[in-house]
Protein backbone atom coordinates (compact mmCIF):
# COMPACT_ATOMS: atom_id res chain seq x y z
CA UNK A 1 0.00 0.00 0.00
CA UNK A 2 2.99 2.13 0.19
CA UNK A 3 5.74 3.17 -2.72
CA UNK A 4 9.40 1.46 -2.19
CA UNK A 5 11.21 2.28 1.16
CA UNK A 6 14.28 4.76 0.77
CA UNK A 7 17.25 2.63 1.80
CA UNK A 8 17.71 4.13 4.99
CA UNK A 9 14.27 4.22 6.47
CA UNK A 10 14.37 1.17 8.82
CA UNK A 11 17.80 2.40 10.04
CA UNK A 12 16.76 6.02 11.02
CA UNK A 13 13.45 4.87 12.64
CA UNK A 14 15.40 2.64 14.86
CA UNK A 15 17.77 5.40 15.64
CA UNK A 16 15.55 6.79 18.53
CA UNK A 17 15.23 3.40 19.68
CA UNK A 18 19.14 2.95 19.91
CA UNK A 19 20.65 1.86 22.91
CA UNK A 20 17.54 1.61 25.23
CA UNK A 21 18.32 1.16 29.24
CA UNK A 22 18.14 -1.83 30.96
CA UNK A 23 15.22 -2.01 33.68
CA UNK A 24 16.81 -2.62 36.86
CA UNK A 25 15.57 -4.47 40.13
CA UNK A 26 16.22 -3.60 43.58
CA UNK A 27 19.23 -4.47 44.38
CA UNK A 28 21.76 -4.77 42.22
CA UNK A 29 25.41 -4.29 41.10
CA UNK A 30 26.93 -2.60 37.74
CA UNK A 31 29.69 -2.12 36.38
CA UNK A 32 30.30 0.23 33.45
CA UNK A 33 33.36 1.04 31.28
CA UNK A 34 34.17 3.11 28.95
CA UNK A 35 36.92 2.91 26.12
CA UNK A 36 38.34 4.93 23.84
CA UNK A 37 38.43 2.52 20.66
CA UNK A 38 40.41 3.19 17.11
CA UNK A 39 38.81 2.93 13.69
CA UNK A 40 41.12 0.08 13.36
CA UNK A 41 40.53 -1.88 16.33
CA UNK A 42 37.15 -2.12 15.72
CA UNK A 43 37.14 -5.43 14.23
CA UNK A 44 39.32 -6.87 16.71
CA UNK A 45 36.68 -5.33 19.54
CA UNK A 46 33.44 -7.40 18.11
CA UNK A 47 35.75 -10.53 17.85
CA UNK A 48 36.63 -10.01 21.29
CA UNK A 49 32.92 -9.49 22.15
CA UNK A 50 31.97 -12.73 20.30
CA UNK A 51 34.53 -15.12 22.14
CA UNK A 52 32.81 -14.07 25.28
CA UNK A 53 29.26 -14.74 23.29
CA UNK A 54 30.82 -18.38 22.23
CA UNK A 55 31.88 -19.25 25.58
CA UNK A 56 28.26 -18.68 27.53
CA UNK A 57 26.99 -20.22 24.16
CA UNK A 58 25.10 -16.78 22.94
CA UNK A 59 24.56 -15.22 19.63
CA UNK A 60 26.95 -12.71 19.13
CA UNK A 61 25.68 -9.47 17.51
CA UNK A 62 25.73 -8.66 13.78
CA UNK A 63 28.61 -7.11 11.88
CA UNK A 64 26.78 -3.77 11.66
CA UNK A 65 25.28 -3.48 15.46
CA UNK A 66 25.96 -0.73 17.41
CA UNK A 67 24.50 -2.09 20.54
CA UNK A 68 24.09 -5.41 21.99
CA UNK A 69 22.44 -6.71 25.11
CA UNK A 70 22.63 -10.21 26.62
CA UNK A 71 22.16 -12.61 29.38
CA UNK A 72 25.32 -14.67 30.29
CA UNK A 73 24.22 -17.55 32.11
CA UNK A 74 21.35 -16.65 34.96
CA UNK A 75 21.98 -13.75 36.44
CA UNK A 76 24.67 -11.30 34.44
CA UNK A 77 24.07 -9.68 31.93
CA UNK A 78 25.48 -7.64 29.42
CA UNK A 79 25.21 -4.54 27.25
CA UNK A 80 27.53 -3.36 24.87
CA UNK A 81 27.44 0.63 22.92
CA UNK A 82 29.37 1.78 20.07
CA UNK A 83 29.98 5.22 20.20
CA UNK A 84 31.43 7.90 17.47
CA UNK A 85 34.66 8.09 19.85
CA UNK A 86 34.29 5.06 22.08
CA UNK A 87 32.26 2.02 23.31
CA UNK A 88 30.73 1.05 26.36
CA UNK A 89 30.32 -1.83 28.02
CA UNK A 90 27.94 -2.47 31.24
CA UNK A 91 27.20 -5.38 33.37
CA UNK A 92 24.41 -6.09 35.67
CA UNK A 93 24.20 -8.49 38.69
CA UNK A 94 21.16 -8.90 40.85
CA UNK A 95 21.72 -8.24 44.77
CA UNK A 96 24.46 -6.77 46.47
CA UNK A 97 28.04 -8.04 48.48
CA UNK A 98 28.57 -8.94 51.96
CA UNK A 99 30.24 -5.15 51.56
CA UNK A 100 29.33 -2.14 49.75
CA UNK A 101 31.23 -2.22 46.00
CA UNK A 102 33.43 -5.76 47.08
CA UNK A 103 31.72 -8.51 45.32
CA UNK A 104 31.19 -6.20 41.92
CA UNK A 105 29.47 -7.33 38.46
CA UNK A 106 32.66 -7.15 36.44
CA UNK A 107 34.26 -9.56 39.23
CA UNK A 108 31.64 -12.19 37.44
CA UNK A 109 33.74 -12.50 34.03
CA UNK A 110 36.35 -15.08 32.67
CA UNK A 111 39.78 -13.59 34.51
CA UNK A 112 41.30 -11.41 32.23
CA UNK A 113 38.63 -11.06 30.05
CA UNK A 114 37.73 -7.30 30.31
CA UNK A 115 41.63 -6.46 30.30
CA UNK A 116 41.91 -7.62 27.13
CA UNK A 117 39.29 -5.54 25.36
CA UNK A 118 40.89 -3.60 22.80
CA UNK A 119 41.64 0.37 23.61
CA UNK A 120 42.17 2.26 26.24
CA UNK A 121 39.80 2.80 29.62
CA UNK A 122 38.20 6.31 29.78
CA UNK A 123 35.93 5.25 32.13
CA UNK A 124 35.04 2.72 34.70
CA UNK A 125 32.72 2.63 37.48
CA UNK A 126 30.83 0.57 40.10
CA UNK A 127 27.22 1.34 40.99
CA UNK A 128 25.34 -0.36 43.67
CA UNK A 129 21.13 -0.04 43.73
CA UNK A 130 19.81 0.12 46.59
CA UNK A 131 16.33 0.65 48.43
CA UNK A 132 15.83 3.11 50.88
CA UNK A 133 14.68 1.02 53.32
CA UNK A 134 17.50 -1.60 53.57
CA UNK A 135 20.30 1.53 53.74
CA UNK A 136 20.66 4.56 55.23
CA UNK A 137 19.85 7.84 53.02
CA UNK A 138 22.24 10.20 55.53
CA UNK A 139 24.94 11.29 53.21
CA UNK A 140 27.36 11.14 56.39
CA UNK A 141 26.58 7.43 56.15
CA UNK A 142 26.65 6.98 52.91
CA UNK A 143 30.57 8.51 52.95
CA UNK A 144 31.54 5.40 54.13
CA UNK A 145 31.19 3.75 50.82
CA UNK A 146 33.51 6.47 48.81
CA UNK A 147 36.77 6.52 51.44
CA UNK A 148 35.57 9.59 53.38
CA UNK A 149 36.08 11.70 50.39
CA UNK A 150 33.57 14.31 50.20
CA UNK A 151 30.23 13.37 48.63
CA UNK A 152 28.03 14.59 45.49
CA UNK A 153 24.55 13.81 45.34
CA UNK A 154 21.18 15.08 45.40
CA UNK A 155 17.18 13.56 45.14
CA UNK A 156 16.68 12.99 41.41
CA UNK A 157 13.77 12.29 39.09
CA UNK A 158 11.42 14.80 41.39
CA UNK A 159 12.06 12.58 44.52
CA UNK A 160 11.96 9.37 43.61
CA UNK A 161 15.51 8.14 44.61
CA UNK A 162 18.68 9.58 45.52
CA UNK A 163 22.02 9.45 43.70
CA UNK A 164 25.46 10.06 45.24
CA UNK A 165 29.47 9.87 43.80
CA UNK A 166 32.66 11.61 44.72
CA UNK A 167 33.70 11.73 40.78
CA UNK A 168 37.05 10.22 41.65
CA UNK A 169 38.59 6.96 40.79
CA UNK A 170 39.62 4.37 43.59
CA UNK A 171 42.36 2.32 44.43
CA UNK A 172 40.98 -0.30 42.14
CA UNK A 173 40.75 1.92 39.21
CA UNK A 174 37.33 1.72 39.40
CA UNK A 175 34.99 5.27 40.32
CA UNK A 176 31.09 4.39 43.13
CA UNK A 177 28.05 5.64 42.47
CA UNK A 178 24.92 4.48 44.39
CA UNK A 179 21.66 5.04 43.12
CA UNK A 180 19.28 4.94 46.48
CA UNK A 181 15.76 3.69 45.28
CA UNK A 182 12.36 5.02 46.90
CA UNK A 183 9.86 4.99 44.29
CA UNK A 184 11.61 4.12 40.88
CA UNK A 185 10.10 1.46 38.43
CA UNK A 186 12.87 -0.94 36.92
CA UNK A 187 12.86 1.12 34.05
CA UNK A 188 12.81 4.05 35.65
CA UNK A 189 16.15 3.23 37.74
CA UNK A 190 18.08 1.94 34.90
CA UNK A 191 17.48 5.49 32.85
CA UNK A 192 18.94 7.18 35.79
CA UNK A 193 22.02 4.92 36.10
CA UNK A 194 22.49 5.02 32.66
CA UNK A 195 22.21 9.17 32.71
CA UNK A 196 24.91 9.04 35.61
CA UNK A 197 27.12 6.60 33.46
CA UNK A 198 26.95 9.00 30.43
CA UNK A 199 27.42 11.80 32.54
CA UNK A 200 30.80 10.62 33.93
CA UNK A 201 32.01 9.56 30.15
CA UNK A 202 30.52 12.36 28.35
CA UNK A 203 32.66 14.22 31.21
CA UNK A 204 35.90 12.23 30.35
CA UNK A 205 35.40 13.02 26.61
CA UNK A 206 34.81 16.42 27.27
CA UNK A 207 38.26 16.91 28.84
CA UNK A 208 40.11 15.33 26.29
CA UNK A 209 40.47 18.66 24.91
CA UNK A 210 42.03 20.42 27.77
CA UNK A 211 45.77 19.15 27.71
CA UNK A 212 45.30 20.48 23.92
CA UNK A 213 44.38 24.07 25.16
CA UNK A 214 46.85 24.49 27.53
CA UNK A 215 49.93 22.72 25.39
CA UNK A 216 48.75 25.78 22.50
CA UNK A 217 48.26 27.99 25.20
CA UNK A 218 52.06 29.64 25.26
CA UNK A 219 52.63 29.20 21.15
CA UNK A 220 49.36 31.27 20.77
CA UNK A 221 50.81 33.55 23.15
CA UNK A 222 53.89 33.45 20.98
CA UNK A 223 52.16 34.20 17.78
CA UNK A 224 50.11 36.85 19.35
CA UNK A 225 53.43 38.64 20.94
CA UNK A 226 55.01 37.96 16.52
CA UNK A 227 52.42 39.40 15.02
CA UNK A 228 51.74 42.24 17.02
CA UNK A 229 55.59 43.19 16.30
CA UNK A 230 55.39 42.82 12.77
CA UNK A 231 51.87 44.96 12.76
CA UNK A 232 53.84 47.58 14.49
CA UNK A 233 56.95 47.64 12.08
CA UNK A 234 54.09 47.75 9.26
CA UNK A 235 52.51 50.45 10.92
CA UNK A 236 55.83 52.39 10.90
CA UNK A 237 56.88 51.37 7.88
CA UNK A 238 59.95 49.22 9.09
CA UNK A 239 61.34 46.98 6.95
CA UNK A 240 61.31 45.01 3.72
CA UNK A 241 57.50 44.62 2.43
CA UNK A 242 58.22 41.77 0.87
CA UNK A 243 59.90 39.96 3.73
CA UNK A 244 57.33 41.22 5.96
CA UNK A 245 54.94 39.28 4.15
CA UNK A 246 56.44 36.37 4.15
CA UNK A 247 56.95 36.30 7.74
CA UNK A 248 52.94 36.96 7.98
CA UNK A 249 52.53 33.98 5.67
CA UNK A 250 54.32 31.82 7.98
CA UNK A 251 52.73 33.25 10.95
CA UNK A 252 49.30 32.16 9.01
CA UNK A 253 50.61 28.50 8.14
CA UNK A 254 51.31 27.82 11.72
CA UNK A 255 47.96 29.41 12.76
CA UNK A 256 46.20 27.65 10.35
CA UNK A 257 48.31 24.17 11.39
CA UNK A 258 47.24 24.88 15.06
CA UNK A 259 43.61 24.74 13.77
CA UNK A 260 43.62 22.10 11.45
CA UNK A 261 45.22 19.91 14.85
CA UNK A 262 43.04 21.23 17.42
CA UNK A 263 39.36 22.13 16.18
CA UNK A 264 37.69 18.35 16.01
CA UNK A 265 38.57 18.14 19.90
CA UNK A 266 37.78 21.62 20.69
CA UNK A 267 34.40 20.94 18.66
CA UNK A 268 34.02 16.91 20.09
CA UNK A 269 34.37 19.43 23.59
CA UNK A 270 31.90 21.61 23.14
CA UNK A 271 29.49 19.00 22.13
CA UNK A 272 30.08 16.58 24.61
CA UNK A 273 29.73 19.34 27.69
CA UNK A 274 25.99 20.14 26.03
CA UNK A 275 25.74 16.87 26.64
CA UNK A 276 26.44 16.27 29.84
CA UNK A 277 24.25 19.35 30.74
CA UNK A 278 21.43 17.81 28.97
CA UNK A 279 21.70 14.58 31.48
CA UNK A 280 21.95 16.98 34.60
CA UNK A 281 19.11 18.04 33.43
CA UNK A 282 17.27 15.21 32.79
CA UNK A 283 18.26 13.76 36.48
CA UNK A 284 16.02 16.59 37.77
CA UNK A 285 17.59 17.25 40.89
CA UNK A 286 16.37 18.68 44.23
CA UNK A 287 19.01 19.54 46.64
CA UNK A 288 19.68 17.58 50.01
CA UNK A 289 21.10 19.56 53.42
CA UNK A 290 24.63 20.20 53.02
CA UNK A 291 25.64 18.14 49.66
CA UNK A 292 26.83 19.44 46.88
CA UNK A 293 24.90 19.28 43.67
CA UNK A 294 25.95 17.14 40.90
CA UNK A 295 24.81 19.86 38.73
CA UNK A 296 27.03 22.73 40.97
CA UNK A 297 30.12 20.05 41.15
CA UNK A 298 29.93 20.18 37.35
CA UNK A 299 29.58 23.80 37.15
CA UNK A 300 32.76 25.04 39.73
CA UNK A 301 34.77 21.83 38.19
CA UNK A 302 34.01 20.92 34.91
CA UNK A 303 32.43 23.85 32.96
CA UNK A 304 35.66 26.38 33.49
CA UNK A 305 37.71 23.48 31.99
CA UNK A 306 35.71 23.69 28.89
CA UNK A 307 35.39 27.40 28.91
CA UNK A 308 39.12 27.33 28.89
CA UNK A 309 38.94 25.17 26.11
CA UNK A 310 36.33 26.93 23.95
CA UNK A 311 38.41 30.61 24.95
CA UNK A 312 41.80 28.53 23.29
CA UNK A 313 39.60 27.89 19.86
CA UNK A 314 37.99 31.34 20.02
CA UNK A 315 42.06 32.66 20.50
CA UNK A 316 42.97 30.43 17.50
CA UNK A 317 39.81 31.46 15.05
CA UNK A 318 40.62 35.22 16.29
CA UNK A 319 44.46 35.33 15.84
CA UNK A 320 43.73 33.71 12.23
CA UNK A 321 41.78 36.63 11.43
CA UNK A 322 44.24 38.93 12.36
CA UNK A 323 47.10 37.40 10.42
CA UNK A 324 44.77 37.54 7.61
CA UNK A 325 43.79 41.48 7.53
CA UNK A 326 47.67 42.26 8.23
CA UNK A 327 48.44 40.10 5.24
CA UNK A 328 45.69 41.49 3.28
CA UNK A 329 46.86 45.21 4.27
CA UNK A 330 50.44 44.23 3.52
CA UNK A 331 49.76 42.89 0.16
CA UNK A 332 47.76 45.81 -0.68
CA UNK A 333 50.69 47.83 -0.25
CA UNK A 334 53.02 45.33 -2.02
CA UNK A 335 50.90 45.74 -4.68
CA UNK A 336 50.61 49.68 -4.96
CA UNK A 337 54.43 49.35 -5.02
CA UNK A 338 54.43 47.03 -7.59
CA UNK A 339 52.02 49.23 -9.80
CA UNK A 340 54.49 52.03 -9.32
CA UNK A 341 57.57 50.06 -10.42
CA UNK A 342 55.28 48.53 -13.32
CA UNK A 343 53.73 52.50 -13.95
CA UNK A 344 57.87 53.52 -14.18
CA UNK A 345 58.98 50.52 -16.34
CA UNK A 346 56.16 51.69 -18.71
CA UNK A 347 56.87 55.13 -18.86
CA UNK A 348 60.71 53.86 -19.38
CA UNK A 349 59.59 51.49 -22.27
CA UNK A 350 57.13 54.55 -24.02
CA UNK A 351 60.51 56.88 -23.65
CA UNK A 352 62.86 53.90 -25.54
CA UNK A 353 59.45 53.31 -27.91
CA UNK A 354 59.96 57.07 -29.13
CA UNK A 355 64.05 57.32 -28.96
CA UNK A 356 63.48 54.04 -31.62
CA UNK A 357 60.47 55.68 -33.67
CA UNK A 358 63.04 58.72 -34.06
CA UNK A 359 65.97 56.55 -35.37
CA UNK A 360 63.68 54.62 -37.47
CA UNK A 361 62.63 57.49 -39.13
CA UNK A 362 66.25 58.54 -39.26
CA UNK A 363 67.67 55.30 -40.85
CA UNK A 364 64.27 55.52 -43.51
CA UNK A 365 65.48 59.31 -44.42
CA UNK A 366 68.87 57.85 -45.24
CA UNK A 367 67.10 54.56 -46.43
CA UNK A 368 65.42 57.06 -48.96
CA UNK A 369 68.76 58.57 -49.76
CA UNK A 370 70.44 55.47 -50.70
CA UNK A 371 67.24 53.96 -52.45
CA UNK A 372 67.06 57.14 -54.94
CA UNK A 373 71.25 56.80 -55.20
CA UNK A 374 70.71 53.09 -56.60
CA UNK A 375 67.74 53.70 -58.85
CA UNK A 376 69.20 57.12 -59.92
CA UNK A 377 72.47 55.22 -60.92
CA UNK A 378 70.23 52.80 -62.53
CA UNK A 379 68.45 55.67 -65.28
CA UNK A 380 72.23 56.94 -65.74
CA UNK A 381 73.66 53.64 -66.68
CA UNK A 382 70.07 53.19 -69.18
CA UNK A 383 70.84 57.10 -70.36
CA UNK A 384 73.76 56.42 -71.36
CA UNK A 385 73.27 52.81 -72.92
CA UNK A 386 70.68 54.75 -75.12
CA UNK A 387 72.67 57.44 -76.00
CA UNK A 388 75.57 55.31 -76.99
CA UNK A 389 72.81 53.56 -79.37
CA UNK A 390 72.22 56.35 -81.18
CA UNK A 391 69.16 58.37 -79.42
CA UNK A 392 69.73 62.23 -78.30
CA UNK A 393 70.24 62.04 -74.62
CA UNK A 394 72.33 63.46 -72.53
CA UNK A 395 73.13 61.73 -69.47
CA UNK A 396 73.56 63.74 -67.08
CA UNK A 397 70.74 65.82 -67.48
CA UNK A 398 68.63 62.66 -67.33
CA UNK A 399 70.10 61.88 -64.19
CA UNK A 400 69.42 65.15 -62.95
CA UNK A 401 65.92 65.38 -63.80
CA UNK A 402 65.22 61.73 -62.42
CA UNK A 403 66.15 62.07 -59.06
CA UNK A 404 63.59 64.60 -58.08
CA UNK A 405 60.70 62.09 -59.10
CA UNK A 406 62.28 58.72 -57.75
CA UNK A 407 62.14 60.60 -54.29
CA UNK A 408 58.89 61.45 -55.01
CA UNK A 409 57.59 57.87 -55.89
CA UNK A 410 60.54 55.96 -53.19
CA UNK A 411 58.73 58.46 -50.66
CA UNK A 412 54.95 57.39 -51.34
CA UNK A 413 55.82 53.94 -51.57
CA UNK A 414 57.28 53.93 -47.85
CA UNK A 415 54.27 56.04 -46.62
CA UNK A 416 51.94 53.68 -48.32
CA UNK A 417 53.36 50.72 -46.91
CA UNK A 418 53.48 52.28 -43.62
CA UNK A 419 49.56 53.19 -43.55
CA UNK A 420 48.76 49.54 -44.80
CA UNK A 421 50.80 48.03 -41.67
CA UNK A 422 48.85 50.44 -39.08
CA UNK A 423 45.85 49.23 -40.31
CA UNK A 424 46.47 45.64 -40.43
CA UNK A 425 47.99 46.46 -36.43
CA UNK A 426 44.41 48.67 -35.70
CA UNK A 427 41.91 45.73 -37.16
CA UNK A 428 39.94 43.72 -34.65
CA UNK A 429 41.04 40.12 -34.26
CA UNK A 430 38.61 38.00 -36.35
CA UNK A 431 36.40 35.54 -34.17
CA UNK A 432 37.97 32.28 -32.78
Amino acid sequence: MLPSDHPLRRSLADEVHARPPEPLGTPSRVTYVALRVEPEQRATEREHLASLCRRFAVDPPGEDATHFSAWLGEHLRIKWERHGEFSGVTLFLPGLGATPFADTAAAQLPAGWLAAWPGQTMVAAHAELVDANERAEQPAQLAARFGGAIVVGAEIGEGAGMAFTDFRIQDDGFGRFVLVNRSFTPRQAGRMLQRLFEIEAYRMMALLALPIARSLSPRTVAIENALASLTERIASGIGDDEALLQQLTKLAAEVESSLAASQFRFGACRAYHELVTTRIAELRERRLPGVQTIEEFMARRLSPAVATCLTASQRLHQLSERVAQASALLSTRVDIARERQNQALLSSMDRRAKLQLRLQQTVEGLSVAAIVYYVVGLVGYGAKAAKAAGAKIEPDLAVGLSIPLVAVAVIWALRRTRRALHHAESAPAPPA
